[in-house]
């Protein structure tokens, strides 16, 4: 019995001076002012969808200012596979991960095993439910909402019939913008449906299409995004009606068809500008810097005047 106390002692000796609970040293992130060969992992939800590429380009040129690499990643609007995704950036040794969720809950769990190896988080565009997230760099998504509503509401008066396409279900962007546009079309427009079409070009024309033979009396459209508004545009189009559709990003393809006559407004992003500020957020975290837990980007309505 001695003889076996005495061999389980050893063994934990072994164990306890043999083994480290400190993360591997590729996780351990580099801080100080001298910062050399540096990496970033960005993992956006789609690159299907000009907005993201925008902001994509917007991270890697400034990335590239600072002489920082960027392994860029597609989670495809899957966020099991933006998981997954972010799960191989951490692997390959990145120093600070950028995430632009596809899902604010599911990409919770990645987040955390990222604090958990020092990796400082940076969220774009939207937000993530849990874990330690340095900054989120996105426009007032909230305010720009409202911006739509009031926007209808100059259109067309108190009272206006509109339908609301949504975006992807669980998704901050979703919940904000949402949230901003009822906080006055709940009192001063008349939301008859709402839908979502996941932020996506086809999806928004199949929806459209259903909710007007639904609701053959709708006067006015607030899309989530661009995309789905681009898509309800040629539904309208193809009913032979003529109803304003007011959509949120910026986008170029939504620009040219504002001056084309055909979207009627949009609620202007800067995602490159997005992009850029990500990363000086990024660098300024790697540098052992404070910085905003949120960092707005400037939103502006724009229409064919």
């Amino acid at each position: 019995m001695k003889k076996l106390t005495i061999l389980m002692a050893v063994l934990l000796l072994i164990l306890t001076t043999g083994c480290s609970l400190e993360p591997p040293s590729w996780a351990k992130p580099q801080t100080g002012g001298d910062l050399k060969n540096i990496k970033i992992g960005l993992s956006i939800s789609t690159l299907n969808n000009p907005f993201f590429v925008s902001l994509k380009d917007g991270v890697v040129a400034e990335a590239k200012k600072h002489n920082i690499e960027t392994i860029v990643v597609d989670a495809q609007n899957d966020s099991a596979k933006q998981s997954n995704d972010v799960d191989d950036l951490m692997q390959k040794g990145v120093n600070a991960l950028l995430i632009n969720p596809t899902d604010s809950a599911a990409i919770s769990t990645v987040v955390q095993s990222a604090n958990n190896l020092g990796i400082p988080v940076i969220t774009l565009d939207r937000s993530s439910d849990k874990g330690d997230v340095k900054a989120l760099v996105a426009s007032d998504n909230v305010k720009g909402g409202k911006m739509a509503a009031e926007y209808i509401e100059k259109l067309l008066g108190k009272g206006a019939k509109v339908v609301e396409l949504e975006g992807v279900a669980g998704a901050s962007a979703t919940r904000e913008r949402g949230k901003g546009f009822h906080e006055l079309a709940d009192t001063d427009l008349k939301v008859i449906a709402k839908q979502t079409a996941d932020f996506d070009r086809t999806k928004g024309l199949n929806v459209m299409e259903n909710l007007l033979q639904a609701n053959p009396d709708v006067q006015a459209v607030f899309a989530h995004n661009d995309e789905m508004a681009l898509g309800a545009i040629e539904a309208i189009q193809s009913s032979g009606k003529s109803i304003p559709v007011i959509g949120f990003d910026g986008n170029e393809d939504a620009l040219k068809s504002i001056q084309a006559g055909k979207l009627t407004a949009t609620v202007a992003q800067q995602p490159e500008l997005i992009g850029q500020m990500s990363v000086q957020a990024a660098f300024d975290v790697l540098q052992g810097k404070t910085v905003d837990k949120t960092i707005p980007a400037p939103l502006k309505l724009v229409t064919k005047e």
